[in-house]
């Protein structure tokens, strides 16, 4: 058995008829589309190399401790590779429509939590790939390593025979309540431990408790409600759109005005949210779009692990401010504050506290900041480098890959940066009840990318 860590089951709490926590990629191919047969043999060679897609999850009774990975004795391939087709003439918005009904169904928890959809009849003679994956199983960093497994780096790739795989026995419900009280009595020492030893370094205790207050008081601004009409209840469903840029478009930028790729990438995502609030008539003047910015904390050692290291910083898109370059400077000027005051720091820390407290209280947390009207956090924009190398599937090139984010709470819009072989994708998800006009955010997207490589340029 595996253990949950408190943040990948929170994903879980979190989750219920209205949030639904996986997230997704979808890659689209040259053509012709291969036979079922040939992704199910690219997958069933690549499964000893990602143990969690055999694995489901086992919940401790009563919750008095977290949940468990374990084998999946009746294992099928076939049940969680999906084929589908998009009937002519097999447009764009035809497969953004497909993936918006996919994205509005939760995944079994009675079996592993990802789905693979092949997709057939996209105009052009393409096809695309649907890779749906819980968010308890792996953060967006983890999931990028993961497409880099199941693909292949060659189109001409020679697989090995898979070794074979023998299921580990399910743990009973009283095998798992035990374990857990274990675990309990291990923590507990373990803390004792950790305190022992940052007794024995007081310097090293002291740095770390200066970053852990900076940090926290950058996160009190959090204590603040901003309400620009964008929140509110979300539904089952979802609409899901995207919008393109390439990597040396946004490093043009990043050399003439300045920044990073990250503040190059907020400022366009600010123009996006403007046109959308102009757009539905919503005052934009001195309005700011605050938002969930997740950082990687996975070390270089770590990558490749499936599990969750992630914080966070919150950022204020000043969607007020209507010349580009002023936009990118306020942007730049607030992400290089918030490093410095190490407000990803404090919130990896608050994260990791909760290892500490009851499991029942961690479940019951998640589920009721799934139904809190929150005004505090508008959208998520989360970045996530990708392989910069083609990559293939059963002999087919890869041609463009954008990837999905959840929503939760009442927050009705989330962007998520993907980056390909030169290509920046920005795959935007939408309540569909309340965010019909997502389409007008990714436009907005690219018209921002336009007005800051016109201003790099002058």
């Amino acid at each position: 058995m595996d253990r949950m860590s408190p943040l990948d089951a929170s994903f879980l709490h979190v989750e219920n008829e209205n949030n639904h926590m996986h997230i997704a990629s979808v890659a689209i191919f040259e053509g012709p589309p291969p036979r079922y047969v040939e992704i199910e043999e690219m997958v069933a060679s690549k499964l000893h190399l990602v143990p969690r897609y055999r694995q489901l999850v086992r919940f401790v009774p009563l919750e008095l401790g977290r949940p468990v990975w374990a084998d999946d004795p009746h294992f099928s391939l076939r049940y969680h590779i999906r084929h589908s087709s998009i009937p002519g003439p097999g447009s764009e918005e035809q497969l953004r429509n497909l993936v918006g009904r996919v994205m509005g169904q939760q995944l079994d928890r009675a079996r592993p939590l990802w789905e693979m959809w092949v997709v057939e009849g996209l105009e052009d003679d393409r096809w695309a790939i649907l890779s749906k994956t819980h968010h308890c199983m792996v953060d967006g960093v983890s999931g990028s390593d993961l497409l880099t497994v199941v693909m292949d780096a060659a189109p001409d790739m020679v697989r090995e025979p898979a070794p074979p795989w023998e299921p580990e026995p399910l743990p009973s419900g009283s095998e798992l309540l035990t374990d857990a009280m274990l675990e309990r009595l291990t923590s507990a020492s373990e803390m004792v431990r950790s305190m022992r030893s940052a007794v024995r370094g007081p310097g090293r205790l002291r740095e770390r408790l200066s970053e852990l207050a900076t940090g926290a008081g950058s996160l009190g601004k959090l204590a603040s409600s901003v309400d620009v009409g964008l929140n509110g209840p979300i539904g089952p469903h979802r609409r899901w759109d995207w919008a393109r840029t390439t990597l040396a478009d946004v490093k043009k930028v990043r050399v003439g005005l300045g920044g990073t790729v990250n503040d190059v990438v907020l400022a366009a995502i600010t123009k996006g949210f403007r046109t959308l609030m102009q757009s539905r008539g919503l005052p934009v003047e001195g309005q700011v779009v605050r938002s969930l910015v997740p950082v990687s904390v996975r070390r270089e050692d770590e990558r490749g692990t499936p599990n969750n290291r992630v914080s966070a910083m919150f950022a204020e898109l000043p969607v007020g401010i209507e010349d580009p370059v002023k936009r990118l400077e306020s942007i730049r000027e607030q992400m290089n504050d918030l490093k410095e005051k190490k407000q990803a720091v404090a919130a990896e820390a608050l994260t990791s506290l909760s290892g500490f407290a009851p499991p029942l209280l961690l479940a019951l947390g998640g589920r009721v900041f799934a139904r809190v009207n929150q005004r505090n956090v508008q959208t998520v924009t989360t970045n996530v480098p990708g392989p910069q190398q083609p990559m293939y599937a059963a002999g087919r090139r890869m041609l463009h890959a954008m990837p999905y984010v959840p929503l939760a709470g009442s927050v009705r819009i989330g962007v998520a940066i993907f980056s390909y072989a030169g290509e920046l994708s920005f795959g935007v998800t939408g309540d569909y009840d309340t965010a019909a006009d997502i389409d007008v955010l990714c436009r907005g997207i690219e018209e921002g990318m336009e007005e800051l490589l016109k201003a790099a340029a002058r």
